[in-house]
């Protein structure tokens, strides 16, 4: 026995160094980690129950019998972040560049059928080279097998994607259908097709960095959620991401006990509203001032910054937040934002967090590039999602409400539960000025002073309907409060709705606008 026994410790030994001392060295160099240590850094320490470490590949065509490495480049198993279970897998580029085998796709598909068995996050540490060329057609398969499991998933356990280096061709396609993807900045990148074939085909001469690095998906494309700084600070985001989010759809998201008093008024936020209805302002600055200190965490937050969408607790609850932002075109919707907002939305319903929308839209975003690139269907993605999700749903009014955006960001009419306004809130088809070119056209153009007439109509259209009292009367408003007490009416208001119970009709699943 002691033989055998020494036998295993020499195999896992093996198994631990991956490529090779040579090839950990060159990771290093590159100012990468290790898939090991990477493991060590997200977890719960000594928490980690590695699963698959003596696999091998079973490939023998051109030279691979000769090469078999322990693990196949890949280490799986579970763990614990802040106490709760996970599932992950880590790719490990000093073997074989990380790329996906037949053996190497199995392990990812063990750990992720464990998941759903048991009800806990998935988390994929991707740094690869792609499919394993000399596996041919099998490596596709082992592909499609990840994808599939991915795809049955998803709204059931949450799936989170890091990408710590290379993730190129069909492999981005698993984290694309996860819930949320962070990259490292400067040495994580994606794309389908890679620079030398982008010049090929379309004759541009692109970086990897340019074409498919974590800024130009944190800012262009919208993939990545997060562009973080380092693969540490990657890691921190993601043991943050999860502290909001329950461990499966059957479950409640954690309560995290805060200070913070339920009942705090905030005489600040009465004047964070300008004046001049045309005159930006931070919504942050009121979402910071309403959710529990320090609790505010943002998502896309460099990606169609019109809208915010990210996690907060209030009275120690995790929360959905969606707000317009009018410090970034006025707020307006427009395709990509309505994209943003809608998938946030659908991921918050599908795992009982529930929403918080801040509203000051004027409407959506007109013009020749947006109505042919599709907005009408783009901004039904928000409209659906609303619509669809029957988790709590509390809006707050702080300013404009024009148009179909007004409909759209979970007002009452799409049931949402509970509607506030402030007393700076304007509720109408559109403003003052666009209504009074419209309603009184003939009537100003007749007139001797026709700038005179249109100043007096604007100021009546004003006072008649630029407040949110007309709404309040016909009970689309369910109360019009002081800013200060925002917190208070959204934490009684979340107590309120614990027990709500609401549900769609049955059907297998709507045909949303994609």
């Amino acid at each position: 026995m002691k033989k055998n026994i020494e036998k295993l410790h020499s195999l896992k030994e093996q198994a631990q160094l991956g490529g090779g001392k040579k090839r950990i060295e060159v990771q290093h160099k590159k100012g990468k980690l290790t898939a090991r240590e990477r493991i060590d850094l997200l977890l719960d320490a000594g928490t980690f129950n590695e699963v698959d470490m003596l696999v091998k590949h079973r490939s023998s065509d051109f030279g691979l019998g000769e090469q078999k490495i322990l693990g196949d480049g890949v280490v799986t198993g579970y763990g614990k972040i802040n106490g709760r279970q996970v599932f992950l897998f880590s790719q490990d580029f000093t073997t074989f560049g990380g790329s996906l085998s037949e053996a190497h796709g199995e392990k990812i598909c063990k750990i992720m059928d464990m998941a759903m068995k048991v009800g806990a996050p998935v988390i994929g540490l991707n740094d690869s080279g792609g499919a394993r060329v000399q596996e041919g057609v099998v490596s596709l398969g082992a592909y499609a097998d990840i994808f599939l499991r991915n795809t049955l998933a998803s709204g059931v356990v949450p799936q989170i994607s890091a990408i710590m280096g290379p993730c190129a061709g069909g492999a981005v396609y698993s984290p694309a259908i996860t819930d949320f993807t962070l990259m490292v900045k400067k040495t994580s990148y994606m794309f389908v097709t890679g620079p030398k074939v982008v010049k090929t085909v379309t004759h541009e001469d692109i970086s990897s960095e340019d074409l498919g690095g974590a800024m130009s998906h944190a800012t262009k494309s919208g993939v990545a959620h997060f562009a973080c700084a380092s693969e540490v600070h990657t890691l921190e985001c993601i043991r943050r991401l999860l502290s909001y989010i329950p461990q499966n759809n059957l479950e409640d998201p954690p309560f995290v006990s805060t200070d913070d008093p339920p009942d705090r008024f905030d005489e600040a936020l009465a004047d964070i509203i300008p004046d001049s209805p045309n005159k930006p302002y931070d919504m942050r600055d009121v979402i910071v001032g309403v959710v529990d200190r320090d609790s505010f965490f943002e998502v896309h937050e460099e990606w169609a910054q019109n809208i915010i969408v990210g996690f907060a607790r209030l009275g120690g609850h995790s929360v959905g937040i969606v707000a317009n932002q009018p410090a970034f075109l006025a707020g307006v919707l427009d395709i990509d934002s309505a994209r943003k907002g809608g998938r946030f939305v659908r991921f918050c319903d599908a795992f009982n967090i529930p929403i918080v929308t801040f509203e000051d839209v004027p409407g959506f975003l007109p013009g020749t590039d947006q109505e042919w690139r599709g907005i009408i269907v783009n901004g039904a993605k928000l409209l659906y999602a609303f619509c669809e999700a029957t988790v709590p749903k509390l809006t707050v009014i702080t300013r404009k409400a024009y148009g179909g955006a007004y409909d759209v960001m979970s007002s009452k009419h799409i049931r949402g539960d509970l509607n506030f306004a402030w007393p700076s809130a304007e509720i109408a088809v559109m403003g003052p000025k666009g209504a009074v070119e419209i309603i009184f056209a003939k009537e100003i153009k007749a007139s001797s002073e026709p700038e005179k007439l249109e100043e007096e109509k604007i100021a009546e259209f004003t006072k008649k309907f630029a407040n949110p009292y007309i709404a309040a009367e016909r009970g689309y408003i369910d109360e019009v409060i002081e800013p200060g007490a925002t917190r208070q009416r959204l934490i009684n208001g979340l107590e309120m709705l614990e027990t709500k119970i609401d549900k769609n009709p049955k059907k297998k699943h709507g045909n949303i606008p994609l």
